[in-house]
């Protein structure tokens, strides 16, 4: 479990760099988020916290999985379609991370409602 939990934390860790890069200079940084790099966690700091949280999907026709987050740390109001491009982005780098950091295992990513889920084998030994 600690493994896999490690390579996906370093998989979104990898995505942030990306959209950080991309698009961390189209709106200013909320004044109470650290700038970019000045923490040792890319979720605490710069304008993006890209991430995943596991869900059951007892409610989704698609079943469980990890959500994909995309949360942007600004004051400002951001255009839904940026706020879409940037979405689509991190999940376009997600689906190719996905086989580098997991290329044993059969994962891909499906849109779910309003949200984008990593499904397939979590399969994670013999506990």
């Amino acid at each position: 479990m600690a493994d896999f939990d490690g390579r996906l934390k370093k998989l979104f860790d990898e995505v942030d760099a990306y959209i950080e890069e991309l698009y961390g200079d189209r709106y200013p940084l909320n004044p109470v988020r650290p700038k970019r790099g000045t923490t040792a966690n890319p979720e605490a700091d710069g304008l993006f916290n890209i991430g995943a949280n596991f869900t059951p999907g007892f409610t989704s026709e698609l079943g469980r999985g990890y959500l994909i987050n995309v949360s942007i740390s600004t004051m400002e109001k951001v255009d839904e379609n940026v706020r879409r491009e940037i979405y689509e982005a991190a999940t376009e780098k997600v689906k190719e991370l996905l086989l580098v950091y997991f290329p044993e295992r059969e994962l891909t990513v499906r849109h779910d409602g309003n949200f984008f889920k990593i499904q397939g084998d979590f399969n994670l030994g013999d506990v």
